[in-house]
């Protein structure tokens, strides 16, 4: 199932709108979050366009968890955080995915809630494509 609306199930303009497809995953699609901030935010989409994690079969939850994980372990070689945050939102856009936030001792927002989208930092394209790269070595 697809939404028209959704930049997780169309791509595009939408996603270009705040992210990057890096790759796909077993059951989901992992995409580079445009604003930078912490070094290293992704996202993790399910490949369907479900709210909730109860809107899905126990083996392919486990399977979605199990893309969550692979996509935190490579954040964690790719960048070395000192902790990475995991938020579920998706009230406005209703598309299960979770944010995995890189995040480090000495730098913005250590000891509070992320900021959903600071709009503090940006990069070039070759930066973006870079760190898409380091983050495809360490899946």
């Amino acid at each position: 199932m697809k939404d028209c609306n959704c930049g997780y199930c169309m791509g595009g303009e939408i996603l270009a709108g705040f992210g990057i497809k890096i790759c796909d995953l077993d059951v989901s699609q992992l995409i580079l979050f445009k604003e930078q901030s912490h070094p290293g935010r992704v996202i993790v989409a399910y490949k369907d366009h479900v709210s909730e994690l109860v809107d899905i079969s126990d083996e392919e939850r486990c399977r979605f968890m199990a893309d969550v994980a692979r996509a935190s372990r490579a954040i964690h070689r790719a960048f070395q955080p000192d902790k990475v945050n995991y938020g579920a939102y998706g009230d406005g856009g209703c598309h299960l995915h979770f944010h995995l936030v890189p995040k480090y001792k000495d730098e913005f927002e250590w000891g509070t809630t992320f900021a959903m989208n600071p709009g503090k930092v940006k990069l070039t394209d070759g930066e973006y494509q870079e760190m898409m790269e380091k983050i495809k070595e360490n899946l």
